[in-house]
């Protein structure tokens, strides 16, 4: 009997292989422009969509069951796109068709058909000519009807030729004077704003971007306010004067509005945001016009990287050195690597720029393997800020805020100035706690008996959140150990920062930005927008710390940093170093001087005294030397497995089993199964396999050999496991 050709089919399920299935019945012979084609696909009981891997070959084809409809007439995911998902599947040790579903947009993973991306013009009606002349002059219905008059208009094209013209066209739809029809995409021209005359450093680094041809990795490595926004905006322009695509990726979606404003005002042509704050069809329409070359510029977060780019022609990933760009959940990936990857497979150079290079990229360009370009003094006038250390002990303090602080905020918002009062820790206080008997509220979720993880405050002190788990409750009313009412809150957050500044200086606008009120769409630009350029102050965390550019601000305030001084993970002084040169580079970014005051218990911290007096690439230096003689990052390779369940031994004894899997005489280092740093989440205990080597090689040899046997050991079955390649954190 010869061999019957069949599809090998991905399924988003968590397990590492493809299943062979029978073409739809009625439909021809399985070919390789399959591959890349969608299906919907029986599954046990269920119906899922699946994506074709490969053309396969079955002996004995009576116990396949067939395939029960094609979703697509040809191959949404072909090419580049398609083989790099293989590279990334390979890379993370998942399985293959969770990673093309974590690429896909929800309606595609759905089963719906991929989105027309056709465009939509106006035209006037019979009707319409017919009344034109009755039409009131001067109003905005007759101008609209004026452009009108020798056919239909794009709407791209309104935008730019009438303000408000929506209304206008409501009011003509309401007398039947136009209609709106489709019109097919056109891939737009772009008519180029000049934007200002770059310095001498950028110069050279644009011209370094424009020469590249083909892959080449860069590294703008440029001080805060140095101008690298507008060195991606010449590179771009490049591109696109090419006829070619360009994909940029920012670590926030408060992020996205401000650098699309200013992406389209220079470009002159649609640029397409695509973030997780839009909802699924409108991510899916992008993703589709992105596919057929007809989104020309695409800016987007981490699960943009997954745009299809068919006229690749540049890759930029702004503020690589955040952590935002690494997903935890779910499929591990690094955006910002896959981005490097993508851009060898397409043949483009990608840039990553950042005020506060992470240690591997800095590695990379100090060994050769990127090019290095140096941004070394801020764009225009503006010089960089002052910075003070204030030792605060023995010192009274306002919630956290010592008497010159306060001074020099009042000093600053009487000169018409704006004040950021940085503090990375929302909510109202981190502890809830007795002040008789030393009680403190734990999370019931989180905490063990050796392991407290106390709830935060929030409310005003009227409401308990954990904010690993999101478990809540209200305060008690006195305290479950020993009755008494003496409940207090103790340590600062933002919400407790902004209740006292409220307070202290009534006469002016306190703004609150952390996680909490910018959980809306677009809430971080409407609350910068609100603040305008009017003296007042911003309380906020780490959100306010990336890429804004807020030209009235002169005064940072970087209220507590001590918790970060001292932490057990190994990239904490990193974070912590990243976190306070990016926060002090909000400050005196126009013609205003700008200073940045750091209040701190230790101010002879060795850590502290080298980026104050140093700067940050004489911390990395120092962080470098450090690392290399520890074996970590950038000089060793590791992988965490991490596995929970209700019972902690359940854990271990999985880990264990995995452990063994792991030949002796492998290069591979292995450390556990050990308790997680944060040992309870959600109910379960958690406990972790870390696996350490040299080389990349031997690494991903000991995984490929664990991966192959993990899904059918007995002990998974009784634990929830996940492996994560390149851990950004051990906890």
């Amino acid at each position: 009997m010869s061999a019957c050709p069949t599809l090998r089919i991905a399924l988003p399920v968590p397990l590492p292989q493809v299943f062979d299935y029978l073409p739809p019945a009625g439909s021809p012979a399985p070919r390789q422009e399959d591959v890349g084609r969608r299906l919907r696909v029986p599954f046990g009981p269920r119906e899922l969509v699946g994506v074709v891997e490969s053309i396969g070959l079955s002996e004995d084809p009576a116990n396949l069951r067939p395939a029960l409809q094609w979703l697509d007439d040809s191959a949404v995911l072909h090419g580049e796109l398609n083989t790099s998902l293989r590279w990334l599947a390979r890379y993370t040790h998942a399985p293959l068709g969770e990673v093309i579903a974590t690429a896909l947009p929800a309606p595609l993973r759905r089963g719906d058909a991929l989105p027309d991306t056709h465009g939509w013009a106006w035209q006037l009606t019979e009707a319409g000519r017919s009344g034109y002349a009755r039409l009131r002059s001067g109003t905005r219905p007759q101008r609209m009807a004026t452009l009108l008059l020798d056919g239909a208009v794009n709407e791209d094209l309104l935008d730019e030729q009438l303000d408000d013209w929506r209304s206008a066209a409501r009011a003509l739809l309401k007398r039947e004077h136009v209609q709106r029809i489709e019109v097919p995409a056109v891939i737009p021209q772009p008519r180029i704003v000049p934007g200002p005359q770059p310095n001498p450093q950028q110069q050279q680094a644009i011209d370094a971007l424009q020469a590249a041809d083909g892959f080449q990795p860069f590294l703008l490595d440029g001080v805060t306010g140095s101008g690298k926004t507008e060195v991606y905006l010449q590179a771009i322009c490049h591109c696109l004067q090419q006829g070619k695509q360009a994909l940029v990726l920012v670590p926030e979606i408060g992020l996205t509005p401000q650098t699309l404003h200013r992406f389209r005002s220079r470009l002159g042509i649609p640029v397409h945001a695509l973030h997780s704050g839009l909802n699924d069809n409108e991510r899916a329409r992008v993703w589709a016009a992105a596919s057929r070359g007809e989104a020309r510029v695409i800016v987007g977060t981490r699960s943009a990287i997954f745009t299809p780019l068919p006229q690749a022609g540049l890759i930029v990933i702004d503020e690589e050195h955040d952590g935002s760009y690494k997903q935890q959940d779910g499929i591990r990936y690094h955006a910002r690597d896959f981005a490097l990857v993508r851009g060898k497979a397409l043949n483009v150079p990608v840039v990553l720029g950042s005020a506060t290079p992470s240690l591997e990229s800095l590695h990379n360009a100090r060994s050769g393997r990127y090019t290095h370009l140096r941004l070394q003094q801020r764009a225009g006038d503006a010089k960089p800020p002052g910075v003070r250390v204030f030792d605060v002990r023995k010192r009274p303090l306002q919630d956290g805020l010592s008497p010159e602080v306060l001074v020099g905020i009042e000093q600053h918002l009487k000169a018409g100035s704006q004040v950021l009062v940085f503090k990375n820790r929302r909510g109202y206080a981190p502890v809830l706690l007795c002040h008789d008997c030393g009680w403190t509220a734990p999370c019931k979720r989180c905490s063990t008996p050796l392991h407290k993880t106390p709830m935060t405050v929030h409310g005003g002190g009227r409401r308990l959140q954990c904010h690993h788990c999101g478990a809540r409750q209200p305060v008690p009313l006195a305290c479950p150990d020993c009755a008494s009412l003496a409940l207090q809150p103790q340590g600062i957050g933002t919400e407790r920062l902004e209740e006292r500044l409220l307070q202290l200086f009534p006469d002016y606008p306190v703004l609150r930005i952390d996680r909490s009120t910018t959980s809306r769409r677009d809430a971080l630009e409407q609350t910068l927008a609100t603040l305008g350029e009017q003296p007042g102050i911003l309380v906020g965390t780490q959100i306010l710390a990336k890429g804004h550019d807020l030209p009235k601000l002169t005064l940072v305030v970087v209220v507590g940093i001590d918790e970060g001084l001292f932490s057990a993970d190994f990239r904490a002084s990193e974070k912590l170093a990243q976190q306070l040169i990016q926060v002090a580079g909000r400050a005196g970014r126009a013609e205003r001087p700008g200073e940045v005051w750091l209040q701190t218990h230790h101010p002879d911290n060795a850590l502290l005294h080298t980026l104050v007096n140093g700067g940050y690439h004489a911390f990395a230096d120092a962080e470098l030397l450090q690392r290399e003689a520890a074996g970590f990052p950038p000089f060793a390779h590791m992988a965490l497995l991490r596995a929970e369940a209700k019972q902690v031994e359940q854990a271990n004894e999985f880990l264990a089993a995995l452990k063994q899997l792991i030949p002796q005489q492998s290069d591979v280092e292995r450390f556990g199964p050990m308790p997680a740093p944060m040992p309870r989440r959600a109910g379960f205990q958690r406990t972790q396999l870390l696996l350490s080597a040299e080389q990349r090689r031997p690494l991903h040899a000991a995984l490929d050999s664990v991966m192959a046997q993990a899904y059918g050991l007995p002990q998974a079955r009784r634990v929830r496991w996940s492996l994560d390649v390149d851990p950004m954190d051990l906890y």
